[in-house]
């Protein structure tokens, strides 16, 4: 499949370019700060699939059994250091993962952004654009962090299924049994994105001798059919757009834009038998970015667990609204694929977009009614997001 015009399809050229822009946060320390008090809202969950989890399963998760899928135990909403809304997720080691590793993500952004990007050449912005769904070597780091931490979050939920039994010990262990490595070979980003927001995970993991963990080999094997689905999907969309609409490349990726990003428009541009590699997981150099990434994460998030007192109290729940606003938050909002998931929802319901910040996950937008503001929010939750009204 070609890429864009004027650019080239170059995922080994695209990784050097991402290794050379995260320069020395994926080998140190990020700034820890001081000790802090966070308050988390902590709601139990009965820990069985719930009916909108189990439709996604059906209508998304294809050929996932709901069997293999493990729903966390508790719901939990904060806001972090910066006073940001935040929802997640835990098992049975508590808020406290959830909490401390966005923690360890806001220290990990901050250290990036004061490392300073390197210059881009115009080829490496032409190769960017053309193989990237976020062009901005930035922009990917940022989420890749993120996503590091999701990985954390989303596998506690299995902790009991591990001999590791303390958040360090935990976070310690999947590093060294390779499971972040597993996840960016394995996994594809909207499986994780969505999961992650709807507080279930597709994962059976087994415990080894040597007292590291791997996944159950049903597991690996069904990781598998998914994302070769989710290429297949990708790829059928970008056939029927250029083939039968008659459409290019670029008009194709513009209108379907938000469908894309649901499945993953990396994977339209795959060429086809080549088979997609997370660019932090390829090596550069002899060396891959992703490891680099996951050790500064993992040993922020462990000393930050010395730093971060759990409070008893937390946050007002997050879905009761009784006015309209024009400012709220979606604190699961993590990239552009929800940015542009969300501004989509809201322009089709009629509702102007004035901004939305990824940063502090605000959302700017005006009503006209109360009524349509309520059946916005509606259909943001419905894709799998939470709602914060100010």
């Amino acid at each position: 499949m070609a890429g864009l015009p004027g650019g080239r399809y170059d995922r080994a050229a695209a990784a050097r370019v991402l290794a050379e822009v995260a320069g020395p946060v994926a080998s140190g320390q990020a700034s820890l700060g001081g000790p802090r008090r966070l308050e988390p809202e902590v709601v139990p969950l009965d820990g069985r699939l719930s009916a909108a989890q189990l439709e996604y399963v059906h209508s998304r998760m294809r050929p996932c059994p709901p069997g293999l899928v493990v729903s966390a135990a508790s719901k939990v909403s904060w806001r972090d250091s910066g006073g940001v809304a935040n929802v997640a997720h835990c098992g049975p080691l508590g808020p406290i993962v959830p909490v401390v590793a966005r923690e360890a993500t806001l220290a990990m952004w901050q250290a990036f952004a004061g490392s300073g990007a390197a210059a881009l050449t115009d080829d490496d912005r032409a190769v960017m654009d053309a193989t990237t769904t976020d062009k901005d070597p930035v922009e990917i780091l940022r989420v890749g962090i993120d996503t590091t931490s999701r990985a954390l979050v989303q596998h506690a939920y299995l902790a009991d299924q591990t001999p590791y039994r303390s958040a360090a010990e935990f976070a310690r262990g999947l590093r060294d049994s390779g499971i972040f490595s597993v996840v960016a070979n394995t996994w594809f980003w909207g499986l994780q994105s969505s999961t992650y927001r709807r507080g279930m995970i597709p994962v059976r993991l087994v415990a080894q001798d040597d007292g590291t963990v791997r996944y159950a080999a049903e597991t690996v094997e069904v990781l598998r059919e998914m994302k070769q689905t989710a290429i297949g999907d990708a790829h059928e969309t970008l056939r029927r757009a250029t083939v039968e609409e008659g459409l290019t490349v670029g008009e194709a990726l513009r209108k379907y834009d938000v469908l894309l990003g649901q499945i993953s428009r990396q994977y339209a541009l795959l060429p086809a038998g080549e088979q997609p590699r997370c660019l932090a997981n390829m090596s550069v150099g002899g060396v891959r970015l992703l490891s680099g990434v996951v050790d500064t994460f993992v040993e922020t998030f462990v000393q930050l667990l010395e730093l971060v007192e759990i409070g008893e109290t937390g946050m007002d729940r997050v879905d009761e609204a009784d006015q309209v606003d024009e400012v709220f938050e979606v604190p699961d909002m993590t990239c552009s694929h929800c940015t542009n998931t969300i501004t989509g929802v809201l322009e089709a319901l009629g509702v102007r977009v004035a901004g939305i910040d990824l940063d502090t996950k605000e959302v700017v937008a005006a009503f006209p009614s109360e009524e349509v503001r309520a059946q916005s929010f509606e259909a943001i939750r419905g894709r799998g997001y939470t709602v914060v009204p100010r």
